[in-house]
């Protein structure tokens, strides 16, 4: 069974694929999940019936199975689903689900057929699952046959040579990885990794085959091979149904037919040989039980021919801080955000090799003891251009085309912090104010 509900428990879209489920089996997730702020597991099991459930937005998204299904394949089912909605109807929210609901339940029966996932690439869909009713209707018979061979083919991921011309033939990659990082007050890296994927938009004309390679030290099981201290180890990966998986376990090269446009080719998890790029060096003073005093110095230890941007950083404070004083600010500004209790520091830009500091002290309401203090860890987001944390590089790049025409091929890298990227603050008290 499928289900969206609202954020009130309401049914949005019901679909009953076997005969075993009754529609009151929406009302034990309403009572059991909805109405229950305590549950966290996205697995809930009662009796026989688990239920698999995914929030987007103000929604959620439920499968129901009575058998011993596998979970990793409901889940990307589930959020299949949502990035098909998004690709239909820009966003996924409560009014965009009732305004749509007919194309809804067309998406739901075309990529689920008695409970199995189908087909679920957006570009084949697109080809016949319109938000114009009159266009789907209207199709000419050798249109309805070539999507029924492209459905139902070897690669139903992408239309027939015929059918995909460009004048401009080009293929973009997009290496972008999420560093993860949590460092001691004292520098040491308490735990590291990386959530990479890469992102492809190919614009080519005719049924190309692509090839790219990646590291030559390149490590997936670490259990398998030591990879040394210069080797990119990857935990796993997962990679585009396009792909052939021979030729990457050979000599670490993707081989594959794209899709026409964007998708994603590959998603990775990297814990090793993490190469971080900004290096955070806190000292926050405690002075008697009305200030603390703050010195925050961050370097970045990339390349100088490399910036970072976008950086932010939230250094926490006391809840008892009536005020904070911004003394010195080597690059860019900062301000105390009262509501949330942190002084915010924005920085424009930042070249390798560099540093800046920033010095405050907070002023703290009067008090006869010491207020114990949670001391939250200053947290960092930002973008690097052209770097990897996990040294994950692509070697070449290649569009083989019977037609053999030229094609223009563009690799850029992006790191960035949202979030995760923090570091622990140290516990210096000084019993009393220092004398002038």
């Amino acid at each position: 069974a499928f289900f969206i509900f609202n954020q009130k428990g309401e049914v949005l879209i019901s679909r009953l694929y076997r005969t075993d489920f009754k529609r009151s089996i929406a009302d034990v997730f309403r009572i059991q999940v909805v109405s229950n702020p305590d549950v966290r597991s996205p697995i809930i099991t009662l009796g026989s019936t688990s239920f698999f459930h995914v929030r987007v937005n103000n929604l959620y998204v439920v499968a129901v199975t009575k058998t011993n299904a596998n979970a990793a394949l409901v889940f990307e089912f589930c959020y299949r689903f949502i990035n098909i909605c998004k690709s239909y109807f820009g966003k996924v929210d409560e009014e965009s689900i009732k305004n749509n609901f007919v194309v809804v339940y067309e998406l739901v029966d075309e990529i689920n057929d008695f409970g199995y996932p189908q087909n679920s690439e957006i570009d084949t869909l697109k080809t016949y699952i319109t938000t114009e009713s009159v266009v789907s209707a209207t199709q000419a018979p050798e249109t309805s046959s070539r999507i029924t061979a492209q459905a139902t083919g070897a690669t139903s991921w992408r239309r027939s040579g015929d059918d995909v011309k460009y004048k401009k033939n080009e293929a973009f990659v997009d290496v972008v990885e999420v560093v993860n990082w949590m460092g001691s007050a004292k520098g040491t890296t308490l735990r590291a990794d990386v959530d990479g994927h890469i992102q492809m938009r190919a614009y080519l004309s005719g049924t190309p085959e692509c090839k790219f390679g990646l590291n030559d030290k390149l490590v997936i099981d670490r259990g398998a091979a030591a990879g040394g201290s210069d080797a990119v180890e990857l935990d796993d990966c997962q990679f585009h149904q396009c792909v052939r998986l021979n030729d990457f376990d050979a000599d670490r090269s993707i081989s594959f037919i794209p899709p026409d446009g964007e998708f994603e080719l590959m998603k990775y998890r990297a814990t090793s040989n993490i190469k971080l790029p900004i290096k955070v060096i806190p000292t926050v003073t405690e002075i008697g039980t009305s200030k603390v005093s703050y010195d925050i110095t961050i370097k970045t230890t990339f390349s100088p021919k490399l910036s970072a941007t976008n950086i932010v950083v939230r250094i926490p404070t006391p809840l008892n801080t009536t005020d904070v004083d911004v003394g010195s600010v080597g690059t860019g500004k900062a301000k105390y955000v009262p509501g949330e209790n942190v002084v915010v520091w924005k920085i424009p830009r930042l070249q390798g090799g560099q540093e800046c500091s920033i010095s405050a002290m907070a002023q703290l309401t009067s008090t006869t003891t010491r207020q114990v203090w949670a001391r939250p860890p200053i947290d960092i987001d930002f973008q690097v251009l052209m770097f990897t944390a996990s040294g994950l590089i692509v070697r070449f790049l290649k569009v083989f085309e019977k037609s053999n025409y030229h094609s223009i091929k563009w690799v850029r890298y992006l790191t960035k912090a949202n979030g995760g990227y923090q570091v622990r603050v140290s516990q210096t008290f000084l019993p009393h104010p220092a004398m002038k």
